[in-house]
């Protein structure tokens, strides 16, 4: 596979800028690729790649930094895998698992694929089914609580060594009658959503395999943004919203610069008024002294 062929393979997942793939010919021992966004170049170690899945992988994990910087309109910065990439990331692999770009590894490999079922169903879905029992007998507790005047944060936090906010989560995830086999991390990600419709989405994306970060992602309302914003085919030029973006970015650090001028000519103000206060103390003590 060629540069071309990669390049051709990633606008099948996203409309973005326009990029340049570079197979550097060599191998290295710290990543497999990287990528530059002032230049906007993909770059693929493919020499440490042992065929073209691996490639297609890399390529996809660079451009997801691509489309993630392209729609982010903020500073580039040192801390890169933030919950946005990682959404926008696993939206582009499953999209290229579907045209047939990438192939998931971990369900085409028998060994893996049951693996992963035993962990699933003997261990998330279990601990899921425990901790959904869990939240009946604090919701029992509770109503005794309350019953005999006591406080339920107090049995929690000392009785019991549960902190009273993981003790108001079990008791929602029970309440809420969510799927276990989703794991107990992502029932309380549901439980905590308000509107039951939006909650109902997020439990059937999380029954549908999707990431805890892309389902985040959707609950934020930035479904359409880390899918790669625009969707194949439609014309509207991406560096358009990219521009937008930066003008409210640059609105916000002229305000922030504004307020910690105003912040430091304060503290200025203060510490010369506390300057004439140790200037007029001192004169006084030359006084007494002269006395």
């Amino acid at each position: 596979m060629n540069q071309q062929q990669i390049k051709e393979n990633l606008q099948k997942l996203a409309v973005t800028p326009d990029f340049t793939v570079i197979l550097s010919g060599k191998q290295s021992s710290k990543v497999d690729g990287l990528y530059k966004p002032q230049s906007r170049e993909i770059i693929i170690h493919n020499r440490n790649m042992k065929g073209d899945n691996d490639t297609m992988y890399t390529a996809i994990h660079e451009f997801a930094h691509h489309v993630h910087c392209s729609a982010a309109g903020t500073p580039f910065s040192g801390r890169c895998h933030t919950r946005e990439f990682w959404a926008i990331l696993h939206n582009l692999l499953k999209k290229a698992e579907e045209l047939n770009i990438y192939r998931n590894v971990f369900k085409s490999d028998g060994e893996f694929a049951l693996f992963t079922r035993k962990i699933r169903e003997e261990y998330i879905k279990k601990n899921g089914e425990l901790m959904k029992e869990l939240g009946g007998l604090l919701s029992k507790a509770k109503n005794m609580c309350i019953e005999r005047h006591l406080s339920f944060d107090d049995y929690t936090d000392r009785e019991l060594g549960i902190h009273r906010h993981i003790a108001s989560a079990l008791i929602s995830v029970y309440g809420l009658d969510i799927s276990p086999e989703i794991g107990f991390e992502n029932m309380k990600t549901v439980a905590s959503v308000k509107i039951p419709e939006k909650r109902n989405e997020a439990e059937k994306l999380f029954i549908n395999r999707e990431s805890p970060d892309y389902v985040k992602s959707v609950l934020a309302g930035k479904k359409n943004e880390f899918s790669g914003g625009l969707s194949a085919g439609e014309s509207e030029d991406p560096s358009n919203d990219v521009s937008a973006r930066l003008v409210s970015e640059k609105k916000k650090i002229i305000k922030t610069i504004e307020t910690l001028n105003r912040k430091l000519n304060d503290i200025n103000t203060r510490l010369k008024d506390i300057e004439k206060q140790k200037n007029i103390f001192n004169d006084i003590i030359d006084i007494e002294k002269t006395i």
